[in-house]
């Protein structure tokens, strides 16, 4: 992609976390104390089982190198407003989901650029070896995310009303500016698209699937309640497809290893609609 679509893309990244930013408040840290049975099961899959099931996946299926490796950025990057909004309608644990959101988002800034390294050497030839600069990524990372964060709470801090009133519009005009993206990306790879949705969208609706399942039942694993438990299921199963987009095109410069995380932003939608359909089914199980 070019310059323009590569600073627009990085700035509609920024957008949506200060988007989020505007969601949380500082109490939602504090859950950590609350919560600290849910958080930690909730971020072991986000941070250690996601990227391995991610790794499996991309060694078991016969992947392209662009399409294994877009997965395991995908697998790199857990959480998203995206999987609050779900949780929210699946009738989850919304604190629980945002703390999990916000501590994954800080987090991955120092496992993003390990686990991308990772994929890079081992699925490229030497012939077409490219790594990521760690300290550089991670500053990187953390001007796109951490810093726009940390004002969205700044300004919910001192802003409340302010705050309340502009994070619809923002997490629309992110998710309109996305989509151009996505649109865009597949305009580019248009000759490759077919070949890389049969291959991509397989292993995309796989991880996807896999890590949801894995996420509900190691929850009731360690007895964590119904709420507590659709809410760390859609936290290790919806990932954050802008981030890995970003990642590829921004810091990797290269719209092939976006086509995984592309598709699977479409995928998701679906798959977080069963997660919904599925939450609320429990709820009324529950209530009645």
């Amino acid at each position: 992609m070019d310059k323009i679509s590569t600073i627009i893309l990085a700035s509609s990244l920024i957008i949506i976390m200060l988007g989020m930013g505007l969601s949380l408040v500082f109490d939602d840290f504090k859950r950590i104390i609350v919560y600290p049975k849910a958080i930690f099961v909730g971020l072991t899959n986000q941070l250690i089982i996601l990227p391995l099931i991610g790794f499996a996946i991309a060694l078991i299926f016969p992947l392209r190198p662009e399409i294994a490796i877009g997965i395991m950025i995908l697998a790199a990057c857990p959480g998203g407003p995206t999987s609050n909004l779900i949780t929210h309608l699946a009738k989850g644990d919304i604190a629980l989901s945002v703390t999990l959101t916000a501590l994954s988002s800080f987090v991955t800034i120092l496992t993003i650029p390990f686990i991308v390294n990772f994929a890079l050497t081992h699925f490229l030839d030497e012939g077409q070896m490219i790594r990521l600069d760690v300290v550089e990524t991670i500053i990187r990372i953390f001007v796109i995310i951490v810093i726009p964060i940390s004002i969205g709470m700044i300004i919910r801090r001192f802003k409340e009303g302010f705050a309340l009133k502009m994070a619809k519009p923002v997490r629309k005009a992110s998710g309109f500016v996305m989509a151009l993206v996505i649109i865009g990306i597949v305009i580019k790879e248009r000759e490759n698209i077919i070949p890389y949705f049969q291959q991509a969208g397989i292993v995309a609706l796989l991880l996807n699937v896999t890590t949801m399942m894995v996420g509900y039942y190691s929850s009731k694993l360690f007895s964590i309640k119904n709420k507590r438990a659709i809410s760390i299921s859609i936290e290790s199963g919806i990932q954050n497809g802008t981030l890995a987009i970003t990642i590829a095109v921004v810091l990797l410069g290269n719209s092939e290893f976006a086509i995984t995380p592309a598709i699977y932003s479409l995928i998701m939608f679906f798959t977080g609609g069963a997660a919904i359909y599925f939450g609320l089914k429990r709820s009324k199980a529950t209530n009645s």
